[in-house]
Formats: structure tokens, sequence, C-alpha cells
């Protein structure tokens, strides 16, 4: 198989994930803070050796604001219905997921909020100043993709973010498709909030992620139940990250996202996001110029992360998944990928497209094959047409 469909979830794993994921759950896998046997304390420790390497990882001074999740949905969800009031007004793009535009959507329906959808750009932009034109007397919260899921374009998150600082308002970031391959820094980039995956760019396993809560921001709880921490108390600790993390964590997943990022920071994510874009672009520079593809977002590897998006000339972006799938051993992703907005904007809904997303362990030899793929399967519409 010849997997490209790292944009929803990195396949390989780097074999340090594997090791010591097998490594915790033979060993120490306890439940963490729940009693003072040795296993417990250990297994705490662990979790806090990998919050402590996460909030590094992303510029983030005080540890406990990094709050351990599911996953990158469940983090936007907390961020975003932990911190809005009724008759708050909120900014968003049309590029976003719907792990975004689904909580304000039915936020908005139920007459709590407004929310302000910024239109893009042909090639998948957003501006700092439409961004700011589009602020209120009541918003609240400018909540943004860091690169769209879609398109792959990365968006300006820090001239966005120096705009919600100087109007005092909140910025939250979607980084699923940025973390462990753009680099992040919360505080220079002015980011309040900052949701991630960790089976994505960071190589950890599913059912891992996080939150970031700036000190500028205080949320309601999104959860509440056992914690470990204040067992006497009847209500939600307070304090952090306890407030936000509620119930057995997902240890084995968040020591696997720690090995992940710590082969990010290994390795070097400018070279990850050299490694894939190459792949991209290569795929890219000869598809762009066949006539029979249509390929959609910007042609900038500077402003861009690994994705590329298409269509066939002719066919349903359905059936070219699955010929790859079935004909050439190739998976890729086809279909709307949970972002409604932007495909109504760019012309492909409801059909969708083809996403192709190279990851690091692929290869220009995969790509070769994937590219001739492609153009058989062009080949063969032609034919049948005729």
């Amino acid at each position: 198989m010849i997997y490209l469909d790292n944009a929803a979830t990195t396949f390989p794993k780097p074999e340090c994930v594997y090791k010591t994921m097998d490594e915790f759950l033979r060993e120490k896998c306890a439940n963490p803070g729940r009693a003072g046997h040795h296993m417990s304390v250990e297994t705490e420790q662990e979790i806090e050796k990998s919050r402590v390497t996460v909030a590094r990882f992303l510029g983030i001074k005080t540890p406990e604001r990094m709050i351990f999740t599911c996953n990158a949905t469940d983090a936007l969800n907390m961020g975003i219905k932990g911190l809005l009031s009724e008759g708050d007004h909120v900014i968003t793009t049309r590029l976003e997921h719907n792990s975004v535009s689904r909580p304000l959507k039915g936020l908005e329906n139920r007459g709590l909020i407004t929310v302000t959808w910024v239109n893009n750009s042909d090639e998948g932009f957003v501006t700092a100043d439409d961004i700011k034109s589009a602020i209120r007397s009541n918003t609240k919260l400018i909540v943004c993709t860091h690169a769209s899921n879609v398109l792959g374009t990365i968006q300006p998150i820090k001239a966005i973010g120096e705009v919600a600082r100087k109007s005092d308002l909140i910025f939250m970031v979607d980084a699923a498709q940025t973390m462990g391959v753009v680099s992040i820094d919360v505080e220079d980039q002015y980011i309040d909030m900052l949701a991630f995956t960790g089976h994505k760019g960071p190589f950890g396993p599913p059912g891992c992620g996080g939150l970031y809560v700036g000190e500028r921001v205080e949320l309601k709880a999104w959860r509440e139940g056992g914690t470990g921490f204040e067992p006497e108390n009847l209500l939600q600790p307070d304090s952090l990250p306890y407030k936000l993390e509620s119930g057995t964590p997902n240890s084995v997943g968040i020591v696997g996202l720690r090995a992940g990022i710590e082969f990010c920071i290994k390795e070097g994510i400018n070279k990850i996001k050299e490694h894939e874009l190459k792949l991209a672009m290569r795929l890219l520079n000869v598809l762009n110029s066949d006539d029979r593809f249509e390929i959609y977002g910007s042609l900038d590897e500077n402003r861009k992360v690994g994705i590329v998006s298409l269509n066939i000339e002719g066919l349903q972006p359905g059936d070219v998944g699955a010929i790859l799938d079935t004909s050439f051993n190739i998976a890729v992703r086809s279909g709307m990928h949970c972002a409604p907005y932007i495909h109504r904007e760019i012309g492909t809904f409801p059909q969708g497209m083809v996403r192709i997303s190279p990851g690091y362990f692929n290869t220009i030899g995969e790509i070769e094959e994937t590219i001739y793929g492609l153009k058989e399967i062009a080949d063969r519409s032609i034919e049948d047409r005729n």
C-alpha cells in the first residue's frame, strides 16, 4: 500500500512511538494520580513529563496550561464552548473544518451567539485586514485554522493574532494540520488558545491531542468528574490542568504523543516539512501542466503544507479514490473532508475532490507511481467517453 492520506492520520509511526507505547502498557499503565503506589505515581510522572515536552515544543511558558484532550475536535469544543457566553460575537473563516464550524453554527442556531464568516482569496488565504474589518463591539473570539485541511494553505496567524491582541480579543488557532510540521510559538504569534491532535504531524496515536489555554483565557469546565486532585471538593477544581482534565486519561496515547514529538524535535520540523513539500510539489508541477487535472489552492510552496487537492475531468472524486485504492493500491482521501464551507466557495460542493497528502515516510518513487496511476485513470476516462 502506498499511503498518501497523512493529512487524516500519519502512517506509519516512527518506531520509537510503537516501542514507547508497548513498554508503557506492559510496565506502568496504572491510573495516574489516584493512588499512592509506585505504578500510579510513575504513570502520573510520565504524563507530566509529556506535558512539559509538548509545552516546550509550542513555546508555552507554563506547562499546566497545556491540557490533554481526546483530539483536536475535543480541544476546539472545549475552548469554544468553555469561553463563549450568550450575546458574544465570533469571527471565523470559510476555510474551517467542521470541528470549528459546527460548534459555532450550533450555538448560533440556538440564538446564543452571532458569527461572521470571513471570505478567502481564490487561492485559499484570508487576510488580517479582513479579520479586523469584521470586529464588532461584542466580538469575543477570533478562531481560525493554521492551515486548511482541504487546500493546505497556511494562514497568517501572527498577523491575525496581532489584530486580536490589539483589540483585546481572544485568538484561537486550529493547528490540526500544522502541529509537528510548521513552527508554532504561542507567545510570539499572540495565540490565546491552540488546539491540536496527536495522530497527524506529531506522529502520535489516535485518541490524543491538546489545548493550550493562555493566561488571558478563563474557560468553563467542558466535563466534570474525577481528577485525582482535591477529591474532597464537591465542585470541579478551579486550577489547571485539573479543571479541564476529568476522568482517566489516555495515558498510553499521551506517552506515545511525547515520543512522536521527540522524534519531530530530533529530525527537525523544517526537514519534515521540506520532505513533504518536495513530494507534494512534484505532484503539483507534473499534474498542473495537464489540462485533464483541476488543481485547487496555491502553488506557492512557501505558503502551504504538503497537501495536493485535485479533480480529474469527467470523473467523480469518489470514483478516482476507489480506483486508486483497488487498481493501484494507493490510499488517498476523496470527498468533502469535513469542510463544506470551502467546498462551496471553490465550486466543488457536494462531490468534493481528491486530496493527496504525502508524509515524512513516503518516497519520490511512490509519488511517481501515483502520478502514473492518476494519468492512467485520466486516459481510461477519455477512452470510455470516446
